[in-house]
């Protein structure tokens, strides 16, 4: 392969160093039999580097493309989120990195807010004796079965805000990512 397309493949695999091994190596591979089947039709390295367009621009799509794919939460998601928000420049300053903290922080809160309604529940019933359980509550209620009933509706709350924030994250980024282009002729 030529000089030029090899350098191009090595920018496109940079911009996407936050991805999992197995994820950029199946992108570069893609890229690089579109180069090979584009060679093999007689275009030049140059006119195969117009038609992919900037490595940065490239690695852009495949990573929004790669984001917004399906809507589960995982924290390879978040790595990439992060990739792409390196490439998305200015208009993704605040709101990527606010959706991106937020979503995170809300499930997490869900899954912490009815533990600790357990807690307050179990020590009241079994008389454990746990370090500040008294502490645990919502304002003026310190029925522990109130707490413990408020914190799982907390929780399910939190993690409806958390999944909204993760869904806008994600519509955000199809909004501003470029569809991947079809690399196919």
């Amino acid at each position: 392969m030529d000089k030029f397309l090899n350098e191009y493949l090595e920018q496109v695999e940079k911009c996407l160093k936050p991805l999992a091994v197995s994820e950029r190596i199946d992108i570069v591979k893609e890229i690089k039999s579109e180069m090979v089947e584009l060679q093999s039709e007689g275009k030049t390295a140059e006119e195969i580097i117009e038609r992919l367009g900037k490595p940065k621009e490239l690695a852009k799509a495949y990573l929004g493309d790669l984001i917004s794919q399906n809507n589960y939460f995982s924290w390879n998601r978040v790595l990439a989120v992060c990739a792409f928000y390196s490439l998305a420049g200015f208009s993704g300053l605040f709101v990527i990195p606010t959706l991106g903290i937020v979503a995170p922080v809300f499930i997490f809160c869900a899954i912490i807010t009815p533990i600790l309604g357990a807690i307050k529940l179990i020590d009241s019933l079994v008389n454990l004796g746990f370090p500040y359980a008294s502490y645990i509550g919502f304002a003026t209620i310190t029925n522990p079965l109130a707490v413990f009933v408020l914190s799982i509706l907390t929780g399910v709350v939190l993690y409806l805000i958390g999944r909204g924030s993760w869904k806008l994250l994600i519509y955000y980024i199809k909004a501003i990512s470029k569809t991947k282009r079809h690399l196919s002729v």
